[in-house]
This record gives C-alpha cells, sequence and structure tokens, in this order.
C-alpha cells in the first residue's frame, strides 16, 4: 500500500497571510488537525494544533518563553522569535516551516517511519512541486481499521491446514528457529515445543499464531537456550 492508497487529496490549505482565527475556524469545523501553508503553488510550511498551544489569549505562552532561555544558550532559540509565534496573527508567523514531502508512490511502511522519527502528525503528498495529498497518522489508523481479513477457504481450518499455514508464516522470520523448534496442533490449539532464545521470541511466536483463523489457543512449552545450557 502506498500513499495514493491512503491520502486525502481534498487538501484544506491557506496563505501566509491567513489569520490565526480564520485557521482555527478551519480545523474547527473541518474537523482536522492541521493545515499546510501554500504559497505560490508551493508548500512552505503548516499550522497545527500543536503549533497553536502556546498562545497569548489563553495564557499558555509563558511555556515557550520559558523554554527560549534554554534555547537561547544552545543558540537555537531567541526570545523575539517567541513572541512571534506566540503573539503573531497569521500564519506565516507561527507555521511550523518544516514540512515533510513525500511522492504518491511512498510506501505507508515509510511514512510511519517518518511520523515515528519525526513526531509530526500529516506529511504533504507531492507531485513536482504541487500539492496533490495529505496523508495523517489517522489515515494509517483507518488503512488497519479497514484492513480485510485474510480469511482460508471453506474447510480449510482443520488442525493440518492451520499447522501448514503457520509454518509457512513462521518461515523466514528471524526470531524462529526451525532446527530447535517444532510445532503441533491439536482441535485448534497451537502447541510449541523445543528450545526458544528470548521471551519476545515466545510473544512473537504467540502473536503470529493467534493470527492464523481456525486458531482457538496457543500453549509454548518451550525452554529457554540459557536454561537448557544451565542444567547440562
Amino acid at each position: 500500500m502506498k500513499a495514493r492508497d491512503l491520502m486525502t487529496t481534498q487538501v484544506v490549505s491557506v496563505g501566509l497571510d491567513a489569520h490565526m482565527a480564520t485557521i482555527v475556524k478551519i480545523l474547527i469545523e473541518r474537523r482536522i488537525s492541521g493545515v499546510f501553508v501554500v504559497d505560490a503553488g508551493r508548500v512552505v510550511g503548516s499550522v497545527g494544533e500543536a503549533d497553536l498551544l502556546h498562545r497569548y489569549e489563553i495564557g499558555t505562552q509563558d511555556a515557550v518563553a520559558a523554554r527560549t532561555w534554554w534555547s537561547r544558550l544552545a543558540g537555537t532559540d531567541r526570545p523575539s522569535a517567541a513572541y512571534v509565534k506566540t503573539h503573531g496573527e497569521h500564519a506565516r508567523d507561527f507555521m511550523n516551516p518544516q514540512v515533510v514531502p513525500v511522492s504518491e508512490d511512498t510506501p505507508i511502511a515509510a511514512i510511519a517511519s517518518i511520523f515515528d522519527a519525526r513526531s509530526i502528525r500529516r506529511v504533504a503528498v507531492l507531485r513536482g512541486e504541487q500539492l496533490i495529498g495529505v496523508v495523517t497518522r489517522a489515515d494509517l489508523v483507518k488503512a488497519l481499521a479497514n484492513r480485510k481479513e485474510i480469511r482460508p477457504p471453506a474447510g480449510s481450518t482443520n488442525d493440518e491446514a492451520i499447522r501448514i499455514r503457520l509454518l509457512w508464516e513462521l518461515r523466514g522470520q528471524p526470531w524462529w528457529q526451525p532446527q530447535s523448534s517444532a510445532v503441533f496442533v491439536s482441535h485448534g490449539v497451537v502447541k510449541y515445543v523445543g528450545l526458544y532464545e528470548h521471551g519476545d521470541d515466545r510473544e512473537a511466536a504467540r502473536v503470529l499464531a493467534e493470527s492464523i483463523p481456525g486458531v482457538q489457543g496457543v500453549s509454548d512449552v518451550r525452554v529457554c537456550v540459557a536454561d537448557g545450557e544451565s542444567m547440562i
């Protein structure tokens, strides 16, 4: 799945001179968490809820002022810049100029990594310099909710079918050691026997088994490699 499959094409954007009150009204009425700022057809910034948290109108500007003292020591911010962000009336004053663009062919796995690494809520989908869409964290959650479950053909949830499907899914997993572990299935209950290296390996095996249609339970009686060695 790629950006084009998730993105919202009806992108809400504002100009550099958009008034703060107008932007707030858009966020509330459209029920969105942010807008892009566009100038001469190019995305030059964004305004999100986080950019409006510290405003003098609601008395929260002091948090920015206090943080600025530390930023000044590092040479990364100045009180005057903080004042502009907390008191400025137009998008150009308080927008975040660090916009992360992606193409419509960007895989959603890459987008999820961007969200995680940059601690942002949205990315602009560009075709050249043209803004054609937006992908938000909420879009990834919706994609998860709308994911179609893979259902096996009728009658294929018998024990052997479950075992074959499970072994297929386990194959290639870096935490699965087929040379030291085995899988049995009886009445829909998966049983792992053998050895494992780490506790997380057991949890991963359980989660994978529980994702297989027809599995009624999971029993892992494998012994930790470290425990086995201590018994020798």
